[in-house]
């Protein structure tokens, strides 16, 4: 027979987390970076300079491969999963660490170059380099009279 520890704060905590994200999608609304259907969400930094916007996104554990970044709409958009990894369910004696899928999007300025993305996988940390583009100077034009 096993033996189950009962931890009535465990599940308190669960439930908070789980109210919280349901007030961040309703206040989000439509440009939302969560999707009803992500297992979890990595933590984003977002960077900007005076060349580019830079995306900092936390996803340890996952192939660099199964990520699927897509540029729609002035809409940015990250899909990817994380495995369970080693050991089955069973056997585990404490699992803290988020599995399954993930989505988040990130509506983007005007001044972001789709053309130019490039992304790239390193220590666990996705890094996506939108570059912004040159910004035409505007010209005085002479009215003749």
């Amino acid at each position: 027979m096993r033996v189950f520890r009962y931890d009535p704060w465990t599940l308190l905590e669960q439930f908070r987390n789980e109210i919280n994200h349901l007030s961040d999608t309703q206040e989000n609304g439509h440009g939302n970076s969560y999707v009803a259907t992500s297992d979890w969400a990595p933590a984003v930094d977002i960077v900007e300079d005076n060349e580019a916007y830079v995306l900092l996104v936390d996803v340890p554990g996952v192939d660099p491969e199964k990520i699927d970044i897509q540029m729609e709409n002035s809409v940015l958009s990250i899909k990817g999963e994380r495995t369970s990894g080693q050991g089955q369910p069973e056997s585990r004696k404490r699992a803290e660490r988020p599995r399954g899928t993930f989505h988040r999007r990130f509506s983007l300025p005007d001044a972001a170059d789709a053309d130019r993305i490039a992304a790239r996988c390193r220590n666990g940390v996705l890094e996506i380099s939108i570059p912004k583009q040159q910004r035409i100077q505007a010209r005085k034009i002479a009215v003749e009279g």
